[in-house]
């Protein structure tokens, strides 16, 4: 041995074994290390800290401090004590170079991990992971601070990083719980609206910073990173607005985009508070019963319009904080209105601080790219069969519901879900346990969601945007079914849209498209959506879709929509068509508000003001919509003059309402129409008011039935139909 040669004690080797793992932030038991421990050799305890950039640490407690000892001039120090039974008031004083603070060692802090919930999480049935998992300002032993706990299960190690240490990953290594897979830390003094992410060491050396899937609050894109926030306990529900789970209550749905249906002159978003008091009252004043929000969870990228979400508990801080959403959504169930959310379990997006190989393993997305990459979206799909993602979505679903108090979640691109080869080639997909193209994870978690969310969360309704024919969509899930509440009626708007397209003169060979929804309109508990999708991506707006010159476009969308307001099925409308604006949707702007400085505008949108009202006061037009009961065919097959009629009825034929709807610019005399009882029909709606726009040709303000059979109806009425109109004709003698 060289003279030179420095002999290191056991001691001293360990302690730089361990310091070499502290610096690279690669210890993976650091709470085995750090805080205060029984040494067996020495019959004494050691109490370790590690303090980048740290001069001199000192011990202090009831008027008394202890120096602790530094290695090898790094930032590891030590202190020998007799015992560790240290006052509740100690705190650490830490020297650097140009200042002095008071330091509370997080390492001495004992684990508060629920391990029943723990259990649940990873049996994919707790529902309210985000109550354990996540950042949680909290108290422990007298000490303010947050308390960290996030799931990566194959990381080597998990540091906290933010603001409150310089981001810097050495600083606060979690805690893992093996039996679990989650990493947990509480750090004294972070509080609410200190910034976060988590510092991820990868089993391959990869360091990679994350994102809380759990948290409450991120930061305002283009940032990532997440925030500290203690929600508040939600006020008492309001239970003003009619039910969505009754289906025999008027339901008419106003679909907003938060980000663009009104914004400041200079082009920044309105606030949660700004839109609560434009939006409230505006859509009181048409008649609506709901609001339904485009996804409200926070996403990067302005033009995935939110369907791509990132922070899945994190209310858009576009607008505002997680508190000010809530005050929002308060606000809107305050003043009578029910709040529908957009909900996005099918994918997420593949940034790279969110969700994607997130401990450096495909952990919340399927590992096989056939089941767990979309070729469309270029987006990651969950994997459903992963008892943790499971617990993931079930509380995500939970804590929208819950702690918001919505009325409803309608669920994006269920049929995207429920296929493995949707928008698959053949070879580009694997089949499931049967040989079956069902993604039988999907299925199960669908219905496991659905029935738990019903029976904990009353009144509710999940409804799902579910485009093929899938059956028993809306059936309860003791029968096989997926559970949902209601289902949008996608065939039903593809049919009606492509015949109103047509010019009038060839409507009549495409009469069946307005007919045969009817076919499958009991099948399920349908909603009739003119939503954001049918305005966007060259489609042109509701009354660019109309031919004809301006009159007959604006003719043509007021037909439209009063057959639709009579037609089964509950009632959703996308903003900006209430007044048939002339531009397509675009998310970057404002809607064209100024287009109701015009007559044809305004009279659109008082013509949905109308039909909402005449929807509401007929019991007709919703009780029993979604049975076979409540409706009958009076006349279907009128191809020739694009005329429609049928009959509305509501409970114990109480009350009749007739419809007659005309698609041709022409007027027709004389119409005979079938109808059930004899009589006295009164005109409580016609589009062709003038006004409404219209030419103002009426048939008169009640007609009498003829006691004459007629088309299988033992009498008739005669009716001038005006060009491209709806008629309403309530039956007198029922009352």
């Amino acid at each position: 041995m060289l003279e030179s040669e420095v002999v290191l004690s056991p001691f001293e080797q360990a302690e730089l074994k361990l310091l070499d793992n502290l610096q690279q932030a690669s210890c993976e038991d650091v709470f085995a290390q750090l805080g205060i421990h029984f040494c067996e050799k020495q019959q004494r305890f050691l109490y370790r800290v590690f303090l980048p950039n740290a001069l001199a640490v000192k011990l202090e407690a009831s008027g008394s401090s202890l120096d602790f000892q530094r290695f090898e001039q790094s930032a590891l120090f030590h202190l020998w004590l007799d015992d560790n039974s240290l006052p509740a008031n100690q705190q650490l004083v830490v020297q650097y170079a140009d200042n002095c603070v008071a330091y509370l060692d997080c390492y001495r802090f004992p684990s508060t991990l629920d391990v029943n919930a723990m259990y649940l999480f990873c049996e994919g049935t707790l529902a309210h992971a985000h109550r354990h998992l996540g950042a949680h300002p909290m108290e422990i032993e007298n000490t303010l601070g947050t308390r960290f706990c996030v799931w990566a299960p194959n990381a080597k190690t998990v540091s906290v990083v933010g603001d409150f240490n310089y981001w810097n990953a050495q600083c606060h290594v979690m805690r893992k719980h093996p039996a679990c897979g989650v990493w947990e830390l509480f750090i004294p003094n972070v509080q609410q609206g200190n910034c976060y992410k988590y510092s991820i060491l990868t089993q391959t050396n990869e360091r990679v910073e994350k994102a809380d899937p759990y948290a409450f609050q991120m930061q305002l894109p283009p940032h990532t990173a997440s925030v500290v926030n203690g929600l508040k306990e939600p006020s008492l529900p309001h239970q003003t607005a009619p039910l969505l789970h009754d289906i025999n209550q008027p339901i008419s749905i106003y679909e907003v985009h938060l980000g663009s249906w009104r914004r400041h002159q200079d082009g920044s978003y309105l606030s949660y508070q700004e839109i609560a008091q434009q939006l409230i009252p505006y859509v009181q004043s048409l008649g609506f019963t709901h609001v339904q929000l485009m996804p409200v969870s926070e996403y990067p990228f302005d033009g995935s319009w939110g369907y791509q979400p990132v922070g899945m508990f994190s209310p858009s801080s576009r607008f505002g904080s997680a508190q000010d959403f809530a005050d929002f959504i308060d606000a809107i169930k305050s003043a009578g209105l029910g709040v529908i959310a957009d909900w996005v379990p099918a994918h997420f997006p593949s940034d790279s601080y969110g969700l994607a190989y997130f401990d450096g393993s495909h952990l919340y997305e399927h590992a096989d790219r056939r089941q767990g990459f979309h070729p469309d979206w270029q987006t990651h799909i969950y994997n459903y069969d992963r008892a943790e993602v499971r617990s993931f979505l079930l509380s995500n679903a939970m804590f929208w519901v819950q702690h918001f108090q919505l009325d409803g979640l309608r669920v994006d691109a269920v049929a995207s879900m429920l296929y493995l080869d949707y928008s698959r080639e053949d070879g580009e997909w694997v089949p499931n346990c049967y040989g079956g193209r069902e993604n039988l994870g999907a299925i199960s978690l669908l219905q496991h969601i659905n029935q738990h969310l019903y029976h904990e969360v009353k009144p509710l309704v999940m409804v799902a945007e579910e485009s093929t024919a899938w059956p028993g969509v809306t059936q309860m899930t003791t029968t096989g079914g997926l559970g949902f509440g209601y289902k949008w009626n996608m065939g039903w708007m593809n049919d009606t849209l492509a015949y109103m397209t047509k010019d009038p003169v060839h409507r009549k060979y495409h009469h069946h498209n307005m007919t045969f929804a009817m076919v499958y309109a009991f099948s399920e508990n349908f909603i009739l959506p003119l939503s954001h999708d049918e305005v966007v991506h060259g489609k042109g707006s509701m009354i660019g879709k109309m031919p004809g010159d301006n009159w007959q476009k604006h003719a043509n969308l007021r037909a439209y929509y009063a057959f639709m307001w009579a037609h089964p099925g509950k009632k959703l409308l996308f903003m900006g068509s209430e007044f048939a604006q002339w531009s397509e949707w675009n998310h970057q702007q404002s809607l064209d508000w100024h287009l109701l400085q015009y007559d044809d505008h305004q009279q659109i949108q008082s013509l949905v003001k109308t039909l909402n009202g005449v929807y509401h006061q007929h019991e007709a037009l919703y009780q029993d919509g979604l049975k076979d009961k409540g409706f009958q065919w009076l006349d279907s097959h009128n191809a020739d003059q694009s005329i429609l009629a049928f009959a509305r009825f509501s409970k114990a034929l109480q009350q009749t309402i007739v419809c007659i709807s005309h698609f041709t610019p022409v007027v027709h005399h004389d119409v005979c129409i079938g109808v059930p009882f004899a009589g006295e029909y009164q005109l409580i709606l016609n589009t062709d008011d003038k006004r409404f726009g219209g030419s103002n040709v009426t048939p008169g303000d009640v007609l009498k039935a003829i006691d004459t059979p007629f088309n299988g109806f033992p009498c008739y009425i005669k009716i001038n139909v005006a060009p491209l109109a709806t008629y309403y004709l309530k039956h007198l003698a029922q009352q």
